[in-house]
């Protein structure tokens, strides 16, 4: 994934999407063969070569969100040692969380804790964001806020897992289908 790109990845469930994204993000290790992340090696099968999660410059937002429940919205949005104020309350506004920045987790719907996790993946200024199936809780506005930030100029590469078809052609520069953990299919949409 180039810097700046879109890829979406998509296929039946029990593809491998899932687990693409936890190697990619260093939570699991490869089998077989070696990974590379802007030409750094991060993890290799056959020796200890392996990255951990937090010395990647990854940013990843998984199904179930996975919010710190004893920090606020503003503090989880935050809480990346690379997250900048400016950058903090650039995510809050352009996701419509200042007016929850001081609630916690548990006062937040589906919707607006999707939004706090991807604004927590991106506060830290990844050069690599992965989003599993973002869109799952969001309305139409809050789609559209995160769809315009991952249009922005100064976006990270961004591997995106989605089962919409939709989605996919409307976001990214690229497709990957994948099936029984392989790529099958590549191509623009």
């Amino acid at each position: 994934v180039a810097p700046g790109e879109v890829v979406a990845v998509v296929g039946p469930n029990g593809a491998g999407k899932t687990s693409l994204l936890r190697l990619l993000a260093g939570l699991e290790r490869l089998d077989d063969g070696h990974l590379r992340l802007d030409g750094r090696m991060v993890d290799d099968a056959t020796g200890p070569g392996h990255v951990a999660a937090h010395d990647r410059s990854v940013g990843w937002v998984p199904q179930d969100r996975l919010l710190f429940p004893h920090l606020s919205v503003a503090a989880n949005v935050g809480f990346s040692p690379r997250a900048t104020t400016n950058r903090v309350d650039h995510l809050l506004d352009a996701l419509d969380l200042r007016p929850l920045a001081h609630r916690w987790p548990s006062e937040c719907s589906g919707g607006q804790a999707q939004r706090v996790a991807v604004a927590r993946a991106l506060a830290g200024c990844p050069s690599l964001l992965l989003l599993d199936e973002p869109s799952t809780a969001l309305d139409a506005e809050s789609r559209r806020r995160i769809h315009g930030l991952l249009g922005a100029d100064d976006r990270p590469a961004t591997l995106l897992v989605t089962h919409d078809p939709a989605e996919a052609a409307g976001i990214a520069d690229r497709v990957m289908e994948m099936e029984a953990g392989r790529i099958v299919l590549e191509g623009t949409p």
